[in-house]
């Protein structure tokens, strides 16, 4: 089958280089244009297309997809299907309806659960137990079409979005494959969702990251597992205003308000939260300083109570 494939960051590449490893004729490749990175603000390629080169296939990088060009474009290529993951923008009519058979996507949620652009992250902060990869047939609402297969994973209670991101890539990449090989074979399902159920996972923003107090304990430690790598929780704690990196449960009652620091010492920082809970701050980075566990920090500022 002649495909062409369409994706941007690392969850991408781990599909592309799925599809190469099983063996599919990939026509080309299209991905975002390049963009400034690091404090040198070059522009550098993004995951997908140094996969596509070091493959030596064609690289297409279109600003624009409604203009025409990118629709001659995937004529000239012929595929017989198109596989887009976490490509970042919504596919036009013309060019969902070009392929034999069909357009088909890898998201990494369980729909209709988490449809949009951060459902990884999403789920973690929703505090959800379970969650996954799904392959569906792309239509013109926003990850609405029809369900082929679905692969489910437990999230750990302190993973981090972007551990979650690297066990879900080969997942998603094995689904794919395996969505393809079903499609070939004349053989894949298809299972309308059920719109009612489904919710939406927008992109994060740094306005997200002050931790909130008056939250439960887990819900503050999703928070803190949740936003990472980017944006990253904050707290002003002591004075001083921080990045979060880990935490743990005390499993220890308090009357304080939250937000009130507990205690300070070796083992990290206490802090209340809602409910009459608190959590053990861990690992942290002060504004200007560097990651360090909290312990450490403290050592050379010891933090008033």
């Amino acid at each position: 089958m002649r495909i062409v494939f369409m994706g941007t960051p690392d969850f991408a590449a781990c599909s592309l280089q799925g599809l190469l490893d099983a063996g599919y004729d990939v026509a080309g490749v299209f991905c975002q244009p390049d963009k400034p990175r690091d404090r040198g603000h070059k522009l550098a390629p993004c995951a997908v297309k140094q996969t596509a080169q070091a493959a030596g296939l064609p690289v297409y990088q279109p600003e624009k997809l409604r203009d025409g060009t990118a629709l001659a474009t995937l004529r000239a290529l012929a595929p017989e299907l198109i596989a887009v993951v976490a490509y970042g923008r919504i596919l036009p009519d013309d060019i969902l309806a070009l392929p034999r058979y069909g357009c088909v996507n890898v998201h990494g949620s369980l729909l209709p659960k988490y449809r949009g652009s951060a459902p990884i992250q999403r789920a973690v902060l929703a505090g959800e137990a379970i969650t996954g990869v799904s392959t569906m047939y792309l239509s013109s609402g926003m990850d609405e079409g029809d369900v082929i297969y679905t692969a489910e994973t437990a999230i750990g209670e302190t993973e981090t979005s972007g551990e979650l991101f690297d066990r879900l890539a080969p997942m998603g990449a094995e689904l794919l494959v395996r969505t393809v090989r079903a499609i070939e074979a004349g053989t894949a399902p298809r299972m309308p969702q059920d719109h009612s159920q489904a919710t939406y996972a927008p992109p994060l923003s740094r306005e997200e990251s002050p931790i909130d107090w008056s939250l439960p304990a887990r819900m503050v430690l999703k928070h803190i597992y949740g936003m990472q790598p980017w944006p990253c929780a904050t707290a002003r704690l002591g004075g001083t205003d921080f990045k979060v990196f880990a935490a743990a449960y005390t499993y220890r009652p308090t009357s304080k308000a939250p937000g009130t620091v507990l205690a300070a010492g070796k083992a990290g920082i206490e802090v209340a939260c809602g409910g009459g809970e608190s959590i053990l701050i861990t690992e942290l980075q002060a504004s200007g300083g560097k990651r360090m566990t909290a312990g450490a920090y403290l050592l050379g500022h010891p933090m008033e109570l």
